[in-house]
């Protein structure tokens, strides 16, 4: 067990596109269980490699059903559309109104290599455009509306 420093949103990492993960190695199946344990110890829901200063396409999530990990994780079909108030471990202090989708399909890899396909509703496809959008360089503070301290 390893439970890494996240960085916060003034490093530059978390502005940059993450890269795709070609190979599943056992440096990648680490990460997936580091990054698990860091996403606990932080009592989050959901965390992005970039976080925690690696730019892979990787992210875990947990919203009280248990972890989901996705490797090269991307969003094929979305609908409905909702605001509510977000926050984030790599922004701490600060919570905002961000427009998401209400529902997400999320295609990607598990740790077996095979690929998965996931349907979110509410909260769960919330996490996942988080967590994606940490992919992509994009911090919710860039989609929210009425930022403020928490």
């Amino acid at each position: 067990m390893a439970i890494y420093k996240v960085i916060n949103d003034q490093d530059e990492l978390l502005r940059r596109k993450a890269h795709s993960v070609n190979n599943l190695t056992p440096n990648i199946l680490k990460l997936l269980d580091n990054m698990k344990d860091t996403m606990y110890y932080y009592q989050g829901v959901g965390l992005a490699a970039p976080q925690i200063g690696v730019s892979k396409r990787v992210i875990v999530v947990d919203v009280g059903e248990g972890p989901i990990e996705v490797v090269n994780p991307v969003i094929v079909e979305s609908e409905g559309l909702d605001e509510d108030t977000e926050g984030c471990l790599s922004v701490p202090g600060i919570a905002g109104e961000v427009p998401r989708y209400t529902v997400v399909t999320v295609t990607g890899l598990d740790r077996q290599g095979q690929e998965v396909r996931q349907r979110a509703e509410g909260f769960l496809a919330r996490v996942f455009q988080h967590e994606i959008d940490h992919l992509e360089g994009i911090l919710f503070t860039d989609k929210a509306k009425n930022l403020r301290k928490v």
